[in-house]
């Protein structure tokens, strides 16, 4: 298998940056099985591209606007994740929908993609995360767990599992 997990956003953004806190859950709670990457993807875009080009699977992780409560989570697989992106629901969609867009456009899409995406309160300037969004950040870390065991592989609960990996 060769799977990447990514954590996309802004730290600076309090909320925004959901889906890094996310992904430094995952690492912090969870033995990463062998043949998964773990990546904080920040607000990179098209330079992610070879990254997720020609993956078994890519589990994103990133705040989404739905016009749910904040807090709500959503996933999306296949099809549907690119085509969230056509309307405007991430501060950074314009990257992710270049990135989608180029590895379709190179033949290079992973085989299975899917986006765990959780509603913002707060996108003001801050290092914080809202209470709402807060409170989802564990459950979203189980759901990486939940898509990881749909492949077959296991992510054992363990204090300090992997090494983290920040993108320059």
């Amino acid at each position: 298998m060769n799977i990447l997990v990514m954590g996309i956003g802004n730290l600076l953004l309090s909320d925004e940056g959901a889906g890094v806190r996310v992904v430094e859950e995952f690492q912090d709670r969870y033995r990463v099985p062998e043949g998964v990457e773990v990546i904080d993807g920040g607000t990179m875009g098209i330079e992610l591209l070879h990254y997720i080009q020609n993956r078994d699977a890519v589990i994103i992780v990133d705040v989404v606007r739905t016009g749910n409560p904040p807090g709500t989570i959503i996933r999306l697989e296949g099809a549907d994740v690119p085509a969230l992106f056509n309307s405007k629901i991430s501060p950074h969609q314009l990257g992710l929908s270049d990135l989608l867009a180029a590895a379709q456009l190179t033949d290079s899409m992973p085989r299975r993609i899917v986006l765990l995406g959780i509603e913002p309160k707060s996108m003001d300037t801050g290092l914080e995360l809202s209470d709402e969004v807060r409170a989802g950040v564990p459950r979203l870390a189980a759901l990486i767990v939940e898509e990881l065991a749909s492949l077959g592989l296991a992510a054992t609960p363990e204090a300090s599992a992997s090494p983290r990996k920040t993108i320059p």
